[in-house]
């Protein structure tokens, strides 16, 4: 019995933080959904970010990222925004976990498709701004195969019709109790 129970704590101990990891991962949550656009910057008055939500709002920028199902991930400093609403400290570092960085001084942009796979639209520190045009011309250009992936839709049970000429189904009698199972002995 001793064994059994110890078996247990050193299993949970082990796949408790690998499944805390996963459940918190920003990304992973998108895959299908949507195209996250993550603008990683160094403080929150970097040009590219100012003037990324600058153009967005503009409403036929904004037309344009409802169009092709780009949802704005931002990170300036360690304070993480989606769709200019705060992050948890946890999941802003999940997301920087989950695209897998190197250390750099400047700006990042990244495109992630609905299939996951990264686009780094710019990576540096020269402070120019990045376009909208830019990105949708990013977004148009992804292979057809990754712009056809869509969420997986939770199959809902249908009660199938009987057919004509057949006899209706028997109705199934209630089980009666289980029996308790047998104690282990040691």
């Amino acid at each position: 019995m001793l064994i059994r129970s110890l078996t247990l704590a050193v299993l949970f101990a082990m796949a408790g933080p690998l499944c805390a990891a996963d459940s918190d991962a920003p990304l992973a949550k998108e895959m299908g959904k949507s195209r996250p656009l993550v603008v990683i910057a160094p403080s929150s008055a970097d040009p590219t970010l100012r003037g990324l939500n600058e153009a967005l709002k503009d409403p036929a920028t904004q037309a344009g990222f409802a169009e092709r199902n780009l949802v704005l991930y931002s990170v300036a400093g360690m304070v993480g925004k989606r769709e200019d609403k705060n992050l948890e400290q946890q999941t802003t570092m999940a997301l920087i976990r989950e695209l897998k960085l190197g250390a750099s001084k400047g700006t990042k942009v990244i495109l992630v498709g609905k299939d996951g796979a990264r686009h780094v639209l710019k990576d540096d520190d020269k402070g120019e701004r990045l376009e909208p045009q830019v990105i949708f011309k990013a977004v148009d250009e992804l292979p057809a195969t990754e712009k056809a992936v869509a969420a997986p839709e939770p199959v809902a049970a249908v009660p199938s019709e009987p057919q004509k000429g057949s006899k209706p189904a028997k109705p199934v009698k209630p089980a009666g109790p289980a029996k308790p199972p047998k104690p282990l002995e040691d």
